[in-house]
């Protein structure tokens, strides 16, 4: 009859575990996954409270994942007091336990927290993934004794056996989880890096923000960025540390040898260094740390700076994540950092050049001024006649003269307006006046040449605001490159338009046109076409790059547009002068 009764119960259970079983693959949730696992545990065993403890996957510490009570509840504070000598028995052995009364049991009635908590009924079983033990679940009644069998055991193993399945799927879920999201933010986050990195050319200022986002990301403490550098004087190369965060107390070293033992490891390998306990002299800013993160800063398969992160926490480390986002840090940073340093030695290039020009200009004005002088003194006969001969070669030196001065000139305001140094007398003027000035300078040579003109202006036109003189140098550049580059007989026409704040000044021509492969390079300093009509006339290149700079500093803007055998327009515009009415 015993048996007979047996049968069902021991149905109804296998029935419950067959029915909890299914639900464990109904959610990736881990917590919520270890919740119904603690909650099904302690269906089937009738338990007044059960506990897991799972191992930490980093730090390998046994710690408490779940706590419920036979109401579903979640337990805290003091309903926590378990015997954890139980749980690591089962979970070090990986063999389940049952006692009847703990308080009796020889194995476990000198356990301090099994007197001390009055522990009576306990079981205990492994939970064992993919060969190997990940944790413990520990279900109990403080009440009574005698509650747990060994069926009961037998239940709890193999309820186990699949929730620990469950439980590593969820994990594992949860770390793929984990990582995808991290790289999705870490995407995200490096578009937004990328167009901080490159929105600046200063140097300081990418080094310091690539430095920023390494440190905020890794959650380090401290860090620095250097780059490898070389002594002017002594040749000498070492790692300069540009771009520092840390204890207002430490001063960082500014130069670290290429023999530091960290640095020379990384340029070494190639690779990154990561070192614990670290002291003043293993630093790369001098400063101890608990750990040390060293990532190699590369461009075009060479090192050529460090990032440095510091952790002063003995429990927080630098995973291989933190790691591999660094060093894709370090990639993008390395270009941004390879442009910042070609705009700063372009910038000194320019800087040098502007002095070198500044000096060559005074240093050769001053003998060109006297050999004009004398020279006009000899070709009007001062210092005695000249045959025909000698007055020609006097012709040839003061010409040449005049495209010198020209050059220094042009030069010289080139240089002025690159550096930021030229001066412009910003005012309101009448536009049509410097028009009619500039055409009326050019009127004869036009004439000599058989060439017409017809204005075209604007009626009411308005003031402009902008250099009265640096615009009738724009005027004459523009209106004399279409008389030189315009064959005898032809024409041009000077138009101004008034259009949106702005009056635009159109010089046309029916000159001989500029080529279309040419036509991209025309604003180039010291381009000129190769065409054998322009190569006819004087110049060295430098006209409309000066126009262009000079109309855009000014507040304009130029263009043009030509087709080659037919002729060329030019166009700019000047800012109308606020209080016109327009």
């Amino acid at each position: 009859m015993m048996e007979q009764q047996a049968n069902p119960k021991q149905q109804d259970r296998l029935g419950a575990l067959y029915e909890l079983s299914t639900r464990l693959g109904t959610t990736l949730d881990l917590g919520e996954l270890l919740n119904q696992i603690m909650d099904s545990i302690i269906q089937l065993t009738g338990a007044e409270r059960g506990f897991m403890m799972l191992y930490d996957e980093l730090t390998g510490a046994l710690n408490p994942v779940a706590a419920r009570n036979v109401d579903q509840k979640t337990l805290d504070g003091s309903s926590m007091e378990i015997s954890r000598t139980v749980i690591t028995r089962a979970a070090t052995t990986g063999s389940p336990i049952v006692t009847n009364n703990a308080q009796e049991d020889d194995r476990f009635a000198g356990n301090q927290s099994v007197v001390g908590y009055q522990l009576r009924s306990i079981m205990c079983a492994p939970l064992r993934a993919r060969g190997r033990v990940i944790g413990a679940v520990y279900v109990d009644n403080r009440l009574f004794t005698g509650v747990f069998s060994q069926p009961d055991l037998d239940l709890l193993v193999a309820f186990t056996n699949q929730a620990a399945m469950a439980i590593d799927n969820a994990r594992l879920f949860q770390r793929t989880d984990q990582a995808l999201a991290r790289r999705v933010d870490e995407l995200s986050l490096f578009q937004l890096i990328d167009q901080e990195l490159n929105k600046s050319l200063d140097l300081h200022r990418v080094l310091g923000q690539a430095l920023d986002w390494a440190i905020q990301l890794t959650k380090a403490d401290a860090g620095s960025i250097g780059l490898i550098s070389e002594d002017k004087e002594t040749k000498e190369r070492y790692l300069r540390l540009l771009a520092h965060r840390g204890s207002d107390d430490h001063t960082p070293h500014e130069r670290v040898p290429l023999t530091h033992p960290v640095l020379a490891q990384v340029l070494a390998t190639g690779e990154f260094v990561s070192l614990h306990n670290t002291t003043p002299e293993q630093s790369i800013d001098g400063s101890a740390a608990a750990i040390q993160l060293a990532v190699p800063i590369r461009r075009e398969g060479h090192v050529t700076g460090l990032i440095t992160l510091e952790s002063q926490s003995t429990s927080r480390s630098f995973n291989q994540d933190d790691t591999a986002f660094v060093a894709r840090l370090a990639d993008r940073a390395a270009v941004a950092i390879n442009n910042s340093s070609l705009y700063e030695e372009i910038h000194r290039i320019n800087d040098a050049k502007s002095q070198f020009i500044s000096l060559v200009a005074h240093e050769l004005r001053v003998p060109m001024t006297s050999i004009k002088g004398y020279a006009d003194l000899m070709s009007k006969g001062l210092a005695g006649p000249l045959n025909d001969q000698q007055q020609n070669f006097m012709g040839v030196i003061l010409r040449n003269l005049d495209r010198m001065s020209v050059l220094i000139r042009d030069l010289s305001d080139i240089n002025r307006i690159e550096s930021g140094n030229m001066q412009f007398e910003l005012g309101r003027f009448d536009l049509h006046l410097v028009i009619k000035d500039v055409i009326g300078s050019l009127r004869e040579a036009m004439a000599s040449r058989q060439q017409t003109y017809t204005t075209e202006f604007a009626p009411q036109l308005p003031d402009v605001f902008a250099d009265r003189t640096r615009i009738g140098q724009v005027l004459t550049n523009l209106i004399s490159n279409a008389h030189k580059y315009t064959p005898d007989g032809g024409h041009i026409t000077v138009q101004t338009i008034v259009q949106d704040g702005f009056v635009r000044v159109d010089v046309a021509d029916t000159g001989i046109g500029i080529r279309e492969e040419e036509q991209e390079k025309l604003f180039s300093q010291f381009f000129r076409s190769e065409d054998s009509a322009v190569r006819t006339q004087v110049g060295w290149g430098l006209g409309l790059s000066i126009v262009k700079m000079m109309v855009e500093a000014q507040g304009g803007q130029i263009s043009f547009e030509s087709q080659y055998g037919q002729g060329s327009t030019f166009r700019f515009t000047i800012p109308v002068a606020v209080g016109n009415g327009e």
